[in-house]
């Protein structure tokens, strides 16, 4: 026999394990992860629950999403944070963005934050998702979106890094290049560090370039500088790729003062398509992503999202190449 006692939306939230504004949303066919709604479900069903005419009254929006950034000072990161802000800002959303200075920690506290604080929705614009990250993400039921990191579970906004690398690879290799460094970040950034890594070495290899010198440096002028140094100290080379424009820059100032030319020595290419880069002389050959639509993408994925309609779970932002004056065509003779 089914139980008949009257209990509130308070209480199924409470049996359900979730928030207020959740089984509102659920009422209102807002977006519910789809776990979340079979235990709603389970409750109503079990107390023979039927709301009234006020309880079927659209939940109140807050009219806020919440975004996480990882830095403010990053050129890409700043043009996908502006572009996601105007978009929003033109259907009546205002943004809430916190810079968590790549902290892991400071990340996952400020999404659970953000989330308690009633935010339609939350955008995790990362430069890495742990096991932490994907944890949280599973408990959190309004609608997420990850930028520039493939999240498997959810929707993510990332930019196509494998192929970008990969033309990268090839565009040195086809132009004769032997010897071949590359400028790296760590994998603990999947996209650059992992994907588009192996984009470019996978590029390289299809042209006759096997072992090109790895190094690592973070996205900082300065250790780039340094880790230059170090490969102009212990090789002799053609070529470098960077993993970024700010890494070329710090290319630019180090091979100068070694007396060397580009391309006439040294060959650089990198990604990023700055509106600083084209100030370098020569231009700088470069891979740049489409940074605004990537924004608009985001803004526009989230709000579907927040009236309940499908989307897709990854969706890719397509590049283009600026080729400058920075790679020369070598001998085919090694």
């Amino acid at each position: 026999m089914s139980i008949t006692k009257k209990i509130t939306m308070k209480e199924i939230a409470s049996l359900s394990g979730v928030g207020k504004s959740t089984v509102s949303r659920y009422f209102n066919g807002g977006y519910v992860k789809e776990e979340t709604r079979k235990k709603i479900a389970a409750v109503i069903d079990q107390y023979n629950y039927e709301p009234n005419v006020f309880a079927r009254l659209k939940a109140k929006s807050s009219k806020m999403i919440g975004i996480i950034a990882p830095c403010l000072d990053s050129i890409v990161t700043s043009q996908v944070l502006m572009s996601i802000d105007r978009h929003l800002r033109n259907e009546g959303y205002s943004t809430m963005i916190i810079n968590t200075d790549h902290q892991e920690k400071l990340e996952l506290q400020y999404l659970e934050k953000l989330w308690r604080m009633n935010v339609d929705g939350l955008i995790l614009s990362a430069t890495h998702l742990s096991d932490a990250h994907e944890e949280l993400l599973k408990q959190i039921d309004i609608p997420v979106v990850v930028v520039a990191q493939n999240y498997k579970d959810g929707v993510c906004i990332i930019n196509d890094d494998y192929y970008g690398g990969k033309f990268v690879g090839n565009y040195i290799g086809c132009r004769h290049h032997h010897h071949v460094a590359c400028l790296c970040v760590d994998t603990w950034d999947e996209a650059v560090g992992v994907v588009r890594r192996k984009g470019i070495l996978d590029g390289l290899k299809e042209t006759g370039i096997e072992d090109p010198y790895i190094y690592l440096s973070d996205f900082s002028f300065e250790h780039a500088c340094e880790q230059v140094s170090r490969i102009l100290d212990e090789h002799t080379i053609d070529a470098l790729i960077c993993s970024t424009d700010r890494q070329a820059l710090g290319a630019y100032k180090v091979i100068r003062e070694r007396g060397l030319h580009i391309p006439q020595d040294i060959s650089i290419i990198s990604f990023g398509g700055y509106d600083i880069s084209e100030l370098l002389t020569p231009r700088l050959a470069t891979v740049r992503f489409d940074n605004e639509y990537s924004g608009k993408c985001c803004a526009r994925t989230i709000l579907k999202m927040i009236n309940g309609e499908e989307v897709q779970p990854i969706q890719y932002v397509n590049y283009a190449f600026i080729e400058g004056e920075s790679v020369a065509e070598r001998s085919s003779v090694i």
